[in-house]
């Protein structure tokens, strides 16, 4: 094992020039022996002649996109010593330097009794300081910095952590990650970057100079990965996406996340060793990682750049259509929207109060108005006493909404089943006992809040009322006081204060059943997307077909739903005001935003559903279920033109901006790998033109014949990639022109050359899931 590791340390420094240095090893600088990402901006390898002084609109390309995380998988046993199994190359590599005044364990002895909570991220992380799993190890993991849009591991952007994951560890390794760096914009993602950010230039001025940004605040950009921001609270949403930041692009910044899983394979191995087997095994494997991604990066650039001048095209094509079709009707709420994510994009955010993206009119549901009415009713007072009622209206009426949406959900399954099978029979009986059982006791709290209403039924409708008629349950009168038309009758059959109380919750039902039906229009039309891109072959179509005919039984649902409540506020309320924003939903009007108007064929299919309201109960459903006829040529429903029009319309725009970024980007990436390539060559030149003192003739032979492959590799690489990937750059060119049509971008990009890895595959097989904080597989 000691060979093993002496020859992985001679390959690697052999590899990375030092024999070629007038120093040798001791001239090589810190994370001088780690693969550096070829295409992120290096200054003085591949950057163009004036970056520094990039305007605002084009200063995105020369950004640092960086990714943090910790992996509590690569944890270390308390296990021999330092001393028995030294550290080699310490701060060479990928590890950041451990050793002297400034190294890492000096800082971290500072920070020991260091405690720290995040009050926001729903991911555990930062309570791992509590946790028992500390016993006995040197090191719970290790924390680690990428560039987060090539997965590639930074030189000196690991350290271990002793325990858990805090703050003064991960300041030290992204500074250490930063100090090699001439930087003018960096973009940091990170889990918990909504907590971190906060006091991380007052942590930064203690550490030591050589460490410290020269960069100015507002040129720093701290973001939340795609996938771990949903847990975040609601005001970190929009300030903390990579949706929403101009220059992004298609960056999700969980790169991070997928590099643990190529070694996580050797956490059982290393937690076992030394110090010194365990930093060599790690550096060796970070290295190996590193250079398979330079090799796959070959293929993923220009696939990825093929795929996303595709996607761009299509969003710019939908956006320009949905907003050319608002424009015709609301020109100047466009124009305050457009103006709006301007605002919003030329600044900074730490909160999303004044985000575009996200609903100001926040929809009052009806749990918001029974928890109202709940809080006034919930207790009474009695000679100074609290008792809780054993009855209250809110109560009454609570249940028989209840009591109707039950109904309705039955009707709607018995007729959705043409020939039930004997256990299906059995299913609708039991259902039907159960919501008798509940009827009858609906009615006995009637009589107490409604003691008139019978006298005001007629022969017919009393039979329903006493449970003497042959009506099925779900067919069943509830005679709420929305259903008595005339307004005196139904003050002197109600108690006092019902029909207002009636009233509330009724407006709360249609504004939940409404943003219900909104939601399930979303949720289908993202179902179809996927289920055309990804089902193929009879079963898994039928499982597709299945869970949109679910889908479309909910909107049906939540569509009769509104249509009732909106019924009974009418009669409730007259006429007035609150018709603006609740108004007639006609069948034409359930649709998305993408959805076309519907064609006499799909009318007929969804009078077929509405005949299914019709018949659930005499009267006042059946009222609500009638189908309002409106306008057949409307290009956006009535449900749209809301606070929530100008979220999608604002999304829609800025989604397009962030395809043709990623364009932008991708060919600047690609520009700067082959650029580098060529600096990395003329590199290899200059140290063959150097003379190493005391050396033979024979080794400058030797010396020089090595600089001269690793150059002519490197000029070769360099022209095959120019050949390889002039096609898709020239459509690149093309489509940022305006000069390129759909069809004539390819959906895969054939490259000639050596057998690697297809991106899909490489990029699969580098996906993994850290165990802090249980990511999926598969994840995109």
């Amino acid at each position: 094992m000691a060979i093993v590791r002496e020859w992985r340390e001679v390959k690697r420094v052999k590899r990375m020039k030092a024999g070629h240095l007038a120093g040798g090893v001791k001239a090589i600088k810190q994370g001088g022996l780690a693969l550096k990402c070829r295409a992120c901006p290096q200054p003085g390898w591949n950057m163009p002649e004036g970056w520094e002084s990039a305007d605002d609109f084009s200063r995105f390309l020369y950004c640092l996109f960086l990714a943090q995380d910790a992996n509590f998988r690569l944890s270390n046993r308390n296990v021999s010593s330092e001393a028995a199994d030294p550290i080699i190359g310490d701060g060479l590599g990928y590890f950041c330097k451990r050793e002297g005044n400034d190294g890492y364990k000096a800082h971290i002895a500072q920070h020991v009794k260091e405690e720290e909570v995040s009050n926001c991220s729903g991911f555990q992380a930062m309570f791992m300081a509590n946790t028992k799993r500390i016993k006995g190890l040197r090191s719970t993991g290790v924390g680690g910095v990428t560039c987060s849009r090539h997965n590639m591991w930074m030189p000196n952007g690991m350290g271990d952590l002793q325990v858990g994951e805090r703050f003064s560890n991960m300041d030290f390794i992204l500074l250490s990650v930063l100090m090699s760096f001439v930087l003018m914009w960096l973009v940091v993602s990170y889990d918990i970057a909504c907590q971190y950010a906060i006091n991380f230039w007052e942590r930064m001025s203690a550490m030591p100079e050589a460490m410290q940004l020269r960069l100015a605040q507002s040129n720093v950009w701290w973001m939340v990965p795609n996938f771990h921001l949903p847990v975040h609270k609601q005001g970190c949403h929009s300030a903390y996406s990579f949706h929403w930041m101009p220059g992004a692009g298609m960056t999700h910044g969980e790169g991070v996340e997928q590099n643990w899983a190529f070694s996580n394979g050797a956490a059982g191995s290393t937690r076992l060793m030394g110090p010194g087997s365990r930093h060599a095994t790690l550096e060796d494997i970070f290295g190996f990682h590193n250079y398979d991604r330079l090799l796959a990066m070959h293929h993923v650039l220009p696939k990825r750049l093929a795929v996303n001048i595709k996607e761009a095209m299509k969003h710019q094509t939908a956006f320009e259509t949905f907003s050319k079709a608002l424009e015709e009707v609301r020109p100047t709420e466009v124009a305050e929207w457009r103006e709006w994510v301007w605002r919003w994009e030329s600044k900074q955010h730490t909160d999303s109060s004044e985000s575009p993206f996200e609903t100001k009119d926040e929809v009052t549901t009806l749990h918001d108005i029974q928890l109202k009415i709940a809080s006034e009713e919930f207790i009474c007072t009695e000679d100074g006493v609290e008792i809780e009622r054993e009855h209250t209206p809110g109560a009454f009426i609570t249940m028989g909404l209840e009591l109707e949406q039950l109904q309705r959900k039955l009707a709607v399954d018995v007729r959705a089943i043409k020939d039930p099978s004997a256990n299906q029979k059995l299913s609708f009986t039991k259902r039907r006992t159960a919501l008798l059982k509940q009827i009858f006791k609906f009615r006995s709290v009637q009589r107490v809040y409604m003691p008139s209403v019978r006298g005001l039924l007629t022969d017919e409708q009393r039979q329903v009322y006493d449970g003497n008629g042959e009506q099925l349950p779900e067919a069943t009168r509830l005679f709420m006081p929305s259903e008595i038309a005339d307004e005196q009758l139904r003050a002197r059959a109600c108690a006092l204060g019902l029909a207002e109380v009636e009233s509330q919750m009724r407006h709360g039902e249609a504004e939940e059943a409404l943003e219900n039906v909104r939601d399930g229009l979303r949720t289908r039309t993202m179902t179809n997307r996927y289920k055309l891109r990804n089902y193929t072959g009879q079963g898994m179509m039928t499982k597709g077909q299945g869970m949109l005919r679910q889908i479309n039984i909910k909107i049906h649902l939540a569509k009769l739903r509104y249509r009732y409540a909106r019924a009974a506020l009418l009669v409730l309320r007259g006429h007035g005001a609150w018709e603006e924003r609740l108004k007639v939903l006609g069948e034409d009007d359930v649709r998305a935003l993408n959805e076309r108007a519907l064609t006499a064929e799909e009318k007929a299919q969804n009078e077929h559903w509405a005949e299914l309201g019709v018949a659930i109960v005499e009267g006042g459903i059946a009222r609500a279920a009638g189908v309002a006829r409106g306008e057949g040529n409307h290009m956006l429903s009535w449900i749209w033109y809301s606070a929530v029009l100008h979220v999608e319309w604002c999304k829609v725009h800025v989604r397009t901006r962030r395809y043709r970024e990623e364009v932008q980007l991708l060919r600047e990436e690609m520009r700067r790998t082959i650029a580098f390539g060529y600096t990395e060559a003329a590199e290899w030149d200059r140290l063959a033109r150097e003379e190493l003192e005391g050396a033979s003739a024979e080794v400058t032979e030797g010396r020089r014949a090595y600089v001269a492959e690793h150059a002519n590799t490197e000029r070769a690489r360099c022209a095959a990639l120019e050949a390889d990937w002039r096609g898709i750059l020239q459509k690149a060119e093309a489509f940022l022109a305006g000069n390129v049509a759909l069809e004539d971008v390819p959906v895969t990009v054939e490259l000639e050359g050596a057998d690697e890895l297809d991106p899909e595959e490489e990029e699969a097989r580098l996906e993994g899931e850290d165990e802090g904080d249980e990511l999926p597989h598969g994840l995109q």
